[in-house]
């Protein structure tokens, strides 16, 4: 789910669109599961998915990059700035959600 860059973290997450609230919604198999009420339309859901995990996280929106899986639920975001043990910290913390 986590995994280290050299500047950064490295984040699965699996999204939800249009659900009824935007929120982590904790573990989905091997990443994140995150909900957004946004629809999956011209990039809606991703900026979204982008903007809850800064918030979540605690880094600036501009420090999350969507790497893969732009049109799919399957995504993989970089986030630059934090340390993978910290971000394993704050995905432990909604583990059991």
């Amino acid at each position: 789910m986590i995994s280290a860059a050299r500047d950064g973290t490295y984040i699965n997450v699996h999204v939800q669109p249009g659900a009824r609230n935007s929120r982590i919604a904790g573990r989905y198999g091997d990443a994140l599961k995150v909900s957004v009420r946004e629809p999956p339309a011209d990039g809606r859901a991703n900026t979204a998915v982008a903007g809850i995990l800064a918030s979540w996280l605690g880094v600036a929106a501009e420090n999350i990059t969507l790497v893969s899986g732009r049109t799919s639920r399957r995504k993989r975001f970089f986030v630059a700035g934090i340390d993978p043990d910290a971000a394993a910290r704050a995905v432990e913390s909604v583990a059991g959600e």
